[in-house]
């Protein structure tokens, strides 16, 4: 048994009706960031991120901007892989009204607070980050990174529907060449596009009031190729969607079926297993080194995260048929509880 293929959408497509409703023909996934998040009415229910993480050879650096309707969250955070030193910086500001959340994957966005300003800023198939912070972790923290959107590169862009009134755009844009740097104090890390790649997890839709999520990514190279590796689980199960995929050199195998991830709550730092649901077209196991936990008890927003950094191995089934090795590709797994 296997689930039915996923409609693909190659035309550009409005993902809400007039009444902010889902629009039906906006269901499926698209190789380009081709769907508009035109989201409007639901009153406080309307969540949109644009999240970045980067992996470079010795830090993972990860910058995101969110309006979650009564609030605007963006935090900043970095890994050293080898000493595992890890700081993260968060600024909320209630209603959030000076930011401004795009309605394109690609466009530009900011948000500038004393405390943290960060620029990415989209033009030409490259967008530049900047972030600035005067006291992360007692350091002064400035990054400068250009990334790259290379022109003929698949892209997964997917609608998930719950329902006409909840509903979830999600682009996720996978193995993206970064060059610059992010300084932290004295210490200076370089990016080069040859080995350093981001990661773009652009989000907009309407959310129940709580919510469950799993996932899994990475973007590396591995033996010469540059392979992406989005894997979603949870909140997608019966929707007749998935986020699922796994880029090579930038072409896209969409991964029609459920993926189910065992993992040990009371122990994440054991190793996760993730499985395709009916076939044996993903076989993984991740083997967590790090873990991140970030956790807000705020009354109105409760979110708690466990995400893993670690290394998959395993093999994934690609549209030839044939199968794609995974070795020792440095990625992260996630557990997300959300009530907000």
């Amino acid at each position: 048994m296997t689930q039915h293929a996923e409609k693909e959408i190659v035309e550009s497509t409005l993902l809400c009706d007039k009444k902010g409703n889902l629009n039906p023909s906006a269901i499926g996934f698209a190789r380009k960031p081709i769907i508009n998040s035109n989201l409007k009415g639901h009153f406080m229910r309307k969540k949109k991120w644009n999240h970045w993480c980067v992996f470079g050879d010795e830090i993972m650096f990860s910058a995101t901007i969110s309006h979650l309707d009564y609030a605007a969250v963006c935090f900043v955070y970095f890994l050293d892989y080898e000493t595992q030193r890890y700081f993260e910086k968060t600024i909320t500001i209630p209603l959030g009204n000076k930011v401004k959340m795009p309605t394109n994957v690609l466009e530009t966005v900011n948000f500038n607070h004393e405390e943290m300003k960060i620029q990415l800023l989209y033009a030409q198939n490259e967008t530049q980050m900047t972030v600035t912070i005067p006291n992360f972790d007692g350091d002064l923290l400035h990054a400068d990174l250009t990334i790259k959107h290379p022109i003929n590169d698949d892209s997964l862009n997917v609608v998930i529907p719950w329902n006409r009134q909840i509903f979830q755009f999600t682009a996720k844009h996978h193995s993206l060449p970064t060059n610059g740097y992010v300084k932290i104090g004295e210490k200076r890390y370089n990016f080069q596009e040859e080995e350093c790649f981001a990661v773009l997890d652009y989000s907009r839709g309407i959310w129940p009031r709580e919510a469950t999520w799993n996932w899994a990514m990475a973007s590396q190279k591995c033996g010469g190729h540059r392979i992406g590796l989005n894997l979603g689980g949870q909140w997608t199960d019966g929707t007749g969607m998935t986020e699922n995929a796994v880029f090579l050199d930038g072409k896209m195998t969409k991964i029609h079926e459920d993926v189910i991830f065992e993992y040990d709550p009371k122990n994440f730092m054991k190793p996760w297993h993730i499985n395709s649901k009916f076939t044996d077209d993903v076989q993984l196991t991740f083997t967590p080194f790090f873990e991140r936990v970030a956790a807000t008890n705020a009354k109105v927003i409760k979110s708690e995260v466990h995400q893993m950094v670690g290394y998959f191995n395993g093999r994934i089934r690609l549209e030839s048929g044939c199968y794609l090795p995974i070795q020792q590709l440095l990625g992260t797994a996630e557990e997300h509880l959300v009530k907000w």
